[in-house]
Parts: structure tokens; sequence; C-alpha cells
């Protein structure tokens, strides 16, 4: 069994940039800067021969290349429920459009249907037990942050590998996007 997940990368500035968020929350555990990412859908654990059955079906997506903004930092959860501190992407048609072509072809492959509805963000930080007030601190202190556009040129299929430390993320195969007339 392999655990996978797509996602849309970001450059080493933006992730450094992100990186530089963090800090000033007890009880919060840091995305290192090469694990930020965007997950357009998790899959989870699945047999090998399934997932060649993945990479077949994401290789046959066909959307166009497009850009992404940053805007602002916030929170999952609230008060001592809050678990992730995120960064906030937003919303593009192209975006939808590339993460709803992502989850039909992985339904097409057997998987059940994903049903959360799809929040773009990047995870800062996941939280355990973290004190409210230095949460809304972070929030009010770094709610400013932008970044981009962003060129997202192509979207890359990752195992997980689970250990002791953080997850170690291991791309497997990117999918280029359409770069249109140049």
């Amino acid at each position: 069994m392999i655990r996978l997940f797509v996602a849309l990368d970001f450059p080493e500035d933006v992730r450094q940039r992100l990186a530089g968020l963090g800090g000033g929350v007890p009880g919060a555990r840091w995305t290192e800067a090469e694990n930020l990412h965007l997950t357009l859908r998790f899959i989870g654990e699945v047999p090998e021969d399934q997932a060649a059955e993945i990479d077949d079906a994401l290789s046959q997506i066909s959307a166009p290349a497009f850009d992404v903004t940053l805007d602002g930092v916030g929170v999952f959860g609230s008060g001592r429920n809050a678990r992730v501190l995120w960064a906030r992407v937003e919303r593009s048609d192209a975006l939808s459009h590339l993460q709803s072509k992502v989850e039909s072809a992985l339904v097409r492959c057997g998987l059940p249907a994903e049903e959360r509805k799809f929040s773009p963000h990047i995870t800062l930080a996941r939280l355990k037990d973290a004190p409210k007030d230095r949460i809304g601190r972070f929030i009010e202190e770094r709610g400013l942050f932008r970044a981009g556009p962003i060129r997202m040129e192509h979207f890359t299929l990752y195992r997980s590998h689970l250990g002791k430390g953080a997850a170690v993320y291991e791309a497997l195969r990117e999918y280029p996007l359409d770069m249109g007339p140049g």
C-alpha cells in the first residue's frame, strides 16, 4: 500500500516566504519549507496497482496553466479546537477547473468522491492545544501576507512517507498544464 495525494507546488522563493511566517504559536508543528504545497486531492492509502491506474488517469488531464495568488492567513477550527494554521489561496475558475478534473479522474479510478468542499489553502502548521490569544495574534500580525501571481505550469502526484518526524513527500510524477499559444 502507498499513501498518495495530488498537489500544486510553489517555487522555492514562495515556500521560503511562507515558512518565514512561522513562529510565535506554542503547540504549533510548523510545515517544513520543502513540504509546503496546495493539496488538490488527498487520496490516502491505495494498492500499488491502483497507483499505476491513478497515474494513468491523471496523465490524461488537459487543463491550462494559470496563476494563483496567496492572500492572508487563517485557521481551521476555533478556540481549543483550532487544528490548522493556513495561508489562503485565492479561488479562481482555472484552479477550480483543475481540481474538479483531478477529482473526476480519481473517481473514475474507483476512489470514493471527496465529500469535503474544496478549500484552497497551504497548511503552515498543525496545532495542538495552542493558546487562542497567540493564534489570534499570529493571524492579526500576518493577515496582510500576499504573494503572487504565481504561475502554475504543472501539478504533481506525491507519495507521503509517514515516520516518527514530519512526513516526507516524494514527487512521483509531474503532469504539465497546457501553456497555450506563447
